[in-house]
């Protein structure tokens, strides 16, 4: 029996651990255990994630501090490892859950498997950028969504032999849930849809990263471009609750003197959906956000300098904007009036992710028969010069 223990521990993992915690579900010689970090500790920002994805309640949880580092969660996964001896650790994204779970399992020599391996951003400055170094440099598996990542792992000098392109299990849980997504009635509770079902054209904002509402002077240029797109659409922004501190300090989270701004709390993962695929643009910081929209070929707007997921502007709907308000108010000007990049949804991402990714596990670290959908392993003309970053 392999026993796979999974560390998840805020909203993205759970819509990224779900189709793994089905698919080894489903495995006769697979014993999944989920462990959540405790890093989004309350309903808001994780039991209702659960809930909807049919993740049965987690084995462990662990109550750490809020903001807590890798160190400061490691030791109790580290203790939980020892006890539960997993054959192999499965972390996934680049949180400081994925980091600590990794860490912890290389301490013990248990092998690690990660993944969403190798996006890179190539901007130091941002956290996860090393928390996805660090868990890549632990890991013994790395399962790659997009070929940028690839070419990342292999520049970095990671065995060929260890890096499998698996697709993104995100779009997995997406395409699973996107016609029960379409059902909510979030739009008709925000008052964006009439009774009679009229919807007219709205966009939506997200915004959590600390390069972009930590310095009161980048988040209030970018609230004043936000501002001036709501002037020709309504703006929906479901307010992230560190994001809802900064707006505080500045004085910007009075939903009266939002000018057209509707802020609201937390959206549960089936209401965000809904929301995300019937907008007409869709303005954020996220990573998850930039593969959504590209599945769902919805207008995206990435108000960063960079992304770790190239794939969405090459061959997705997204744009990288940067935090300039003309830059950003210009760009949403041109796809409100139909400038529309309408994209593809690339290769792999085609709800399938995780079968191959638990297959790839089974035949690394278990005793089933030769499976039939494992991860593509990288053959060495796989990845040409150019993708190379």
């Amino acid at each position: 029996m392999l026993k796979v223990l999974s560390v998840a521990g805020t909203r993205p993992n759970f819509v990224k651990i779900a189709p793994l915690l089905a698919e080894m579900r489903r495995c006769p010689g697979v014993r999944p255990v989920l462990v959540h970090s405790g890093q989004h500790f309350d309903r808001e920002m994780s039991g209702c994630f659960l809930d909807e994805l049919g993740i049965p309640a987690p084995d462990f949880v662990l109550r750490p501090r809020p903001s807590a580092s890798p160190g400061e969660m490691m030791p109790a996964l580290r203790e939980l490892m020892r006890n539960e001896r997993p054959h192999v650790v499965l972390v996934v994204g680049d949180v400081n859950s994925t980091l600590a779970g990794a860490e912890a399992a290389a301490v013990l020599g248990i092998p690690v498997a990660h993944v969403e391996a190798g996006l890179r951003s190539f901007d130091s400055g941002m956290p996860e950028e090393a928390n996805r170094i660090a868990t890549d440099a632990l890991s013994s598996l790395l399962f790659a969504s997009e070929p940028s990542a690839v070419g990342n792992l292999l520049a970095e000098g990671r065995p060929r032999n260890r890096i499998f392109l698996a697709g993104n299990v995100m779009i997995d849980t997406l395409t699973q849930f996107l016609a029960v997504a379409r059902r909510s009635t979030v739009l008709a509770r925000l008052g964006i849809a009439a009774e009679s079902g009229t919807l007219p054209r709205y966009a939506v904002a997200t915004l959590h990263r600390p390069a972009t509402v930590d310095d009161p002077a980048v988040l209030g240029r970018v609230w004043g471009a936000l501002e001036e797109v709501a002037a020709e659409v309504p703006v929906v922004f479901p307010v992230h609750p560190r994001t809802q501190a900064r707006l505080r300090d500045c004085g910007l989270a009075d939903p009266d003197a939002a000018r057209g701004i509707r802020l609201t709390g937390p959206l549960p993962y089936l209401d965000f959906v809904r929301l995300e695929s019937a907008a007409a643009l869709v303005m954020t910081d996220s990573g998850g956000v930039q593969e959504e929209t590209t599945a769902m070929r919805v207008p995206c707007l990435t108000l960063r300098n960079n992304t770790e997921r190239p794939i969405t502007v090459h061959e997705g709907t997204n744009q990288i904007v940067g935090l300039e308000p003309a830059a950003i108010v210009a760009a949403a000007r041109a796809v409100l009036s139909g400038s529309v990049r309408i994209g593809r949804v690339p290769r792999l991402w085609d709800g399938r992710s995780a079968r191959r990714i638990v297959s790839t596990l089974c035949r690394h670290y278990g005793s089933r028969r030769e499976p039939v959908a494992s991860a593509i392993r990288i053959p060495a003309q796989a990845v040409p010069a150019a993708a190379v970053c």
